[in-house]
C-alpha cells in the first residue's frame, strides 16, 4: 500500500517565470510529496506581512512572508516547507534567509532553502525534496539513539565507499575505499567489514545503505533502509559525537559537493548541499596534495605549518585555484603556504555558499574524509571562531548511520 504523499507547502519567488516549477514538481512526486502552494486570503496578507516586519518591495515575496506566518501559526497545514528564490536576486536572498530562520525556530517543520537558476533540474533537487519527506514520515525513526542488534551500514559515495558492522551500539568492523565499480567497491569494503568483526553475511539483521550509489548497492544487498545522506549523514555524526540532544551543526566537505545541516535533538531541521563549484570539494585537496607531491592524508600537517595569507588564491573555481596554486608555487611560495591557503579557500567557499543557508550553532561537527584533514578543519574554526568537533570513525559517518537508522527494521522474534 503507497502511503499518502507528503504535502510540501513552497514558499517562492520566481520559479513560474524562470520556467523551472515544473522540475520542481517532478522532484517531489520521484518521493510521492506533493507540492502546494498556501491560500490566503486578501485581507491577511496585508496583515501578516506587516506583522512579520521586513520591508520587501516584491509582491510574491510579501506572498511568501505571509503564507510562511500561516503555516507556523498553524492556520495552513503542511508536513514540510520547501522555500525556492532566484539566486540572482539580493532581496530575494534576505527573505529565502530570513523565512528559513523564522520556520525552524517557530515550528517543527522541516524546511529546505534554495536559490535557483533557470538550468535547475529536477535531478539536482532531488536529494532535498527526498531529505524533505524523509524527515516528515521517519521522525521517529530519525529519533533513534542506540543501534541494536547486529547490522551493515554501506555509504557509497561518489569519490569513497565505506562500510560498517555495528554489534550492540558498537562499531565492530569497518571497510574503505575509493569508489571505483559501484557494486565491486561496495562487495569489497563489505567484505572487509565482516572480516573484521569475524561475522558472515548470514549474521546481519539489518541492512541500510546511503549515498550516490545507494539504490543500485541496496538492490544488490536487499537493503532494508536506503536513504539520502543529507539525513543519514546527520544522524550519524551527532551519534558519534554524543551530541543527540540540544543542538549541532553539521559540516560534510565531500568529493563532489558539501553539505550543511542544522540538527535539533538529532533530527535535521534546515539543510542545504551543492556548491557552485568543485574548487569547494575534497576534489581540490586532492588535486592539491598531487600538486605538492604528498598523499592527501600529509596535506593537514603540512598545511598546519603554513600561512595561506602568504598565497594568494582563488577560492570559486577548482580551475583558476589550480592555476592560482602554480603560481605560487613558480612564484617561490613553500609548499607549507600553498597546503594551508589551499585548506582555506576550501574552508571559505563552504563558509560563503553553504554556511549562509543554516544558522550555525555550536558544537560543529565536521565529518566525511575531509574532516582527517587537519588543516582544513583548522580553517574552518578560524572562520566560524569557534572549536570544531571532529568524532572519532568521522570518516565513516554515512555507513554509521544506515547501520544506527537500519537497526530500527530488525523484526522480533
Amino acid at each position: 500500500m503507497t502511503p499518502p504523499a507528503v504535502r510540501i507547502a513552497q514558499l517562492s519567488c520566481g520559479p513560474e517565470y524562470s520556467g523551472i516549477q515544473q522540475e520542481i514538481d517532478e522532484a517531489a512526486r520521484a518521493v510521492n510529496g506533493e507540492i502546494f502552494h498556501p491560500d490566503l486570503a486578501l485581507k491577511s496578507i496585508q496583515k501578516d506581512f506587516d506583522a512579520f516586519g521586513l520591508n520587501v518591495r516584491s509582491p510574491d515575496l510579501r506572498l511568501a512572508i505571509a503564507r510562511a506566518r500561516a503555516l507556523v501559526e498553524g492556520r495552513i497545514d503542511a508536513d514540510a516547507i520547501f522555500i525556492a528564490t532566484c539566486f540572482r536576486c539580493a532581496e530575494a536572498a534576505i527573505v529565502r534567509n530570513e523565512l528559513r530562520r523564522y520556520i525552524h525556530e517557530h515550528s517543527r517543520l522541516p524546511v529546505v532553502s534554495y536559490s535557483f537558476t533557470e538550468r535547475t533540474t529536477a535531478g539536482t533537487l532531488l536529494t532535498r525534496m527526498e531529505a524533505l519527506t524523509t524527515i516528515a514520515r521517519r521522525r521517529a525513526l530519525l529519533a533513534r539513539e542506540e543501534q541494536t542488534g547486529i547490522t551493515l551500514g554501506v555509504d557509497s559515495g561518489s569519490a569513497t565507499t565505506k562500510a560498517v558492522v555495528m554489534r550492540e551500539n558498537k562499531i565492530v568492523g569497518t571497510g574503505w575505499e575509493p569508489t571505483t565499480e559501484v557494486l565491486k567497491s561496495a562487495n569489497s569494503v563489505v567484505a572487509k567489514a565482516l572480516a573484521e568483526a569475524g561475522l558472515t553475511r548470514d549474521d546481519i539483521e539489518a541492512v541500510g545503505t546511503t549515498g550516490y550509489g545507494r539504490f543500485l548497492v541496496g538492490k544488490e544487498l536487499n537493503a532494508d533502509l536506503i536513504q539520502e545522506e543529507l539525513t543519514v549523514n546527520s544522524k550519524g555524526a551527532v551519534y558519534l559525537a554524543d551530541r543527540q540532544h540540544g543542538t549541532a551543526t553539521v559540516i560534510d566537505i565531500g568529493g563532489m559537493d558539501n553539505k550543511a545541516i542544522a540538527v535539533q535533538d538529532g533530527i535535521p531541521g534546515t539543510f542545504t548541499m551543492g556548491g557552485i563549484c568543485a574548487g569547494a570539494s575534497g576534489r581540490f585537496l586532492e588535486m592539491t596534495s598531487k600538486r605538492l607531491g604528498v598523499e592527501i592524508t600529509e596535506l593537514g600537517p603540512l598545511a598546519m605549518k603554513g600561512f595561506g595569507a602568504n598565497v594568494p588564491m582563488n577560492s570559486y573555481c577548482i580551475v583558476f585555484g589550480t592555476q592560482s596554486l602554480v603560481n605560487a608555487l613558480a612564484a617561490g611560495s613553500s609548499r607549507e603556504d600553498v597546503a594551508a591557503a589551499a585548506c582555506h579557500s576550501v574552508a571559505e567557499q563552504v563558509f560563503e555558499q553553504q554556511l549562509q543557508e543554516v544558522d550555525i550553532k555550536e558544537p560543529v561537527i565536521m565529518v566525511g574524509g575531509t574532516s582527517l584533514i587537519e588543516g582544513l578543519v583548522f580553517a574552518m574554526g578560524e572562520l566560524l571562531q569557534t572549536k570544531i568537533v571532529v568524532p572519532h570513525h568521522s570518516q565513516y559517518i554515512g555507513s554509521v548511520g544506515s547501520a544506527l537508522l537500519a537497526s530500527g527494521f530488525i523484526k522480533d522474534d
